[in-house]
């Protein structure tokens, strides 16, 4: 993607897997939003080729449309429509795509248990707490069995308790449905949590591409052990943490207390990885002054 002489995107090559959560990091400004608004077809890209389920979003008709969920970071919706009562009007548009693998739309009460909202189904959207406004976002969004969700900073603004009542929900949908998941978020314990794989964008390009544990791999060098031993505190660095522990062990024994052992966390690789890439960025700039 170019906006005049500025490239935004640049060469973003990947593949979402069927049943996936994939998420999507990257500092602000680093083409998140720019990214999925093409996949969407809300936004032309300049050039390269793009397929969501086998069609050019650029040229997705409504067939296409009725197999693809957004859920948008805010709704804007009439406060007195009433939560059954609005799903069952949308779930009316996608019935002309069903098909006999995949019935469309949601039983308006099933899709209601399945966001946790049966309790609130006769409730005025007004009405609702802010995590509860958000599951009826995922459901607005899923109620034409869509076989890929895109969810674009989901859980901005929840406290902790919808947070957690937030991803359950989003881990069902991928593991009982198999719907294919492409999430946008800031929160890296959220991206943590939820995704099978996380690409970090920076400046227009994907550098990284992997599980947490493999992104981890690869900046982690070696893990950090402190422990305690006859009342002293020691630190030292290990490519092999479980080797060394077996080891202090086995000289020390019981004398051995408070054992830690630390490897790099997502937000350990997450920084660095935006570090050295914003650093790659600069460094052409600096050499031609």
């Amino acid at each position: 993607m170019r906006y005049g002489a500025s490239d935004v995107l640049h060469d973003v090559t990947f593949q979402a897997r069927h049943g996936e959560v994939l998420a999507l990091l990257g500092p602000n400004g680093a083409g998140k939003t720019t990214t999925i608004e093409i996949l969407e077809g809300f936004r032309m890209r300049s050039a390269g080729r793009v397929e969501v389920l086998g069609v050019d979003p650029a040229h997705g008709d409504e067939r296409w449309r009725a197999r693809l969920g957004v859920v948008l970071q805010s709704w804007r919706d009439h406060g007195k429509w009433r939560v059954r009562e609005l799903l069952v009007h949308l779930g009316a548009y996608y019935a002309p795509y069903s098909t006999p693998a995949i019935p469309r739309p949601w039983n308006a009460d099933d899709l209601v248990e399945a966001v946790g909202l049966t309790e609130h189904a006769d409730k005025k959207i007004k009405t609702l707490s802010g995590g509860q406004r958000r599951r009826l976002d995922v459901a607005i969004g899923i109620v034409g069995r869509p076989e890929m969700l895109i969810l674009d900073e989901p859980t901005a603004g929840f406290d902790p308790r919808a947070r957690h009542e937030f991803h359950d929900l989003v881990r069902r949908l991928a593991d009982d449905h198999e719907t294919t998941i492409l999430l946008t978020t800031h929160d890296l314990g959220e991206a943590d949590k939820l995704a099978d794989r996380i690409m970090i964008l920076s400046g227009g390009r994907i550098i990284a591409d992997g599980s947490a544990d493999e992104l981890a791999r690869r900046i982690a060098g070696e893990d950090e052990v402190r422990w305690t031993c006859g009342g002293r505190r020691f630190v030292t660095s290990t490519a092999d943490s479980t080797a060394f522990a077996r080891g202090l062990f086995a000289r020390h024994g019981e004398a051995i207390g408070e054992l830690e052992v630390r490897r790099a966390s997502l937000e350990d690789t997450y920084m660095t990885l935006v570090r050295e890439s914003e650093a790659a960025e600069r460094e052409p700039k600096e050499t031609g002054r």
